[in-house]
């Protein structure tokens, strides 16, 4: 039994539907990943949503891949980049099977998104917005979220979460990529050392260069004294 996952990004909901008569897929078949299709074979309460295909698996699990223009499975070299492929090891390359984006019967569930609402609501998709649990952890989100200045403290517009019978317990999350005086001071001696392994290192290219020349040039009065000898011979 084919199942079709809906997921509405506005609202951050998600809801699998399991499509018991097949036929209702039909206009969904030889489409291509990234299409935009009218919803209306699904049901009644479908009536005017349009839906856009944004994945799915086969019966035995393999993945949709976008730009492989073919209704059924290929074995491709995926490296790092690639969609459909974790890196296990640096520079690490594998041939894996996955399905071409054209949708066909043999799927056995397929990712939509909600491009455009109908008449009805449906439950768990289109219904009341879900709570956000957690908040932004990045300091730019942070202040993008709550409309802060640069000279605001990110760390009290962190968003904290209450647990605990009484509701005294909080727990909040850790700020990424917050400039504070203990970074600015670490990247000024980071760059100080950088600057100091500059200056070593030409020094000791141009005291090398010295040496070499000053070699090169007794080296060069030496075969002279030689074929002045031989010459006096």
């Amino acid at each position: 039994m084919p199942k079709i996952n809906v997921a509405n990004p506005e609202l951050g909901l998600q809801k699998t539907f399991e499509i018991e008569d097949e036929h209702k897929l039909m206009p969904f078949w030889e489409k291509r990943m990234g299409a935009e299709v009218p919803a209306d074979s699904l049901g009644d309460e479908w009536k005017g949503y349009v839906v856009k295909i944004t994945g799915g698996n086969d019966k035995q699990g393999f993945p949709m891949k976008q730009g492989v223009l073919k209704n059924g499975r290929v074995r491709l070299l995926f490296k790092r980049g690639m969609s459909c492929y974790r890196e296990r090891r640096a520079g690490m390359r594998k041939r894996k099977s996955v399905r071409g984006c054209i949708v066909g019967h043999d799927l056995a569930i397929m990712n939509v998104v909600i491009v455009k609402k109908g008449e009805v609501d449906i439950e768990g998709v289109t219904g009341e917005a879900k709570d956000k649990r957690l908040g932004p952890k990045r300091a730019s989100r942070i202040r993008r979220m709550f409309a802060l200045e640069k000279e605001d403290d990110v760390k009290k517009f962190v968003v904290r979460r209450v647990f605990g019978e009484d509701g005294k317990k909080n727990k909040a999350a850790k700020i990424q990529r917050l400039v504070t005086n203990s970074r600015l001071q670490r990247k000024r001696r980071v760059k100080k050392e950088m600057v100091k392994k500059v200056i070593q290192s030409r020094k000791d290219k141009k005291d090398y260069l010295k040496v070499l020349h000053d070699h090169r040039v007794a080296q060069k009065e030496k075969r002279q004294n030689e074929l002045a000898k031989k010459k006096a011979q």
